[in-house]
């Protein structure tokens, strides 16, 4: 044979393609990845939500405490205040604004009444949290055991069923 037909003839090994780059990722990474950021900013969500109700669980909780430590003579409208205040932030939490937004006086105890009070904001200890903010002195039989003991299973059943839901 001639040799330049014998050059011509010469075939080469077959090549493969070059290996795919690992950037960009395929289709099907992308969709994960976001899949997973949606999934770890919605747990950061739920954690952070639990972290809240749990801090404003604690903040009334430790309130209740100091106020049940004290007799009826160290119990001001200040304290009475500030518990219907952290009662009213936790109600904010679990119940839809505008349901408890608006709410005072005789609605906002009927409210807590129905959410777990058994009747006993209206009627019992309960009602001091409607009208002793506003009063100079507290009624001297104010018993704070029976507030401390009503507000705190209030607080109790409610943070611990909507956290169940």
């Amino acid at each position: 044979m001639n040799p330049a037909a014998q050059s011509a003839l010469q075939l080469r090994d077959i090549h493969l393609p070059a290996e795919p780059g690992i950037w960009p990722p395929a289709p099907g990474w992308w969709i994960l990845a976001a899949l997973l950021l949606i999934l770890l900013g919605w747990a950061a969500w739920v954690a952070m939500r639990h972290y809240r109700l749990h801090r404003q669980r604690q903040r009334i909780l430790a309130m209740l405490g100091e106020l049940e430590q004290g007799t009826g003579a160290s119990t001001t409208p200040a304290k009475i205040a500030q518990i219907s205040v952290l009662l009213r932030r936790l109600a904010l939490m679990h119940y839809p604004r505008r349901q408890v937004a608006a709410l005072t006086g005789t609605d906002w105890l009927c409210f807590l009444d129905e959410s777990g009070g058994n009747s006993l904001f209206s009627q019992g200890p309960g009602q001091v949290l409607a009208t002793g903010p506003y009063q100079l002195t507290l009624p001297m039989d104010l018993d704070t055991r029976a507030l401390g003991t009503l507000v705190r299973n209030w607080v109790i059943k409610n943070t611990e069923r909507r956290h169940d839901d």
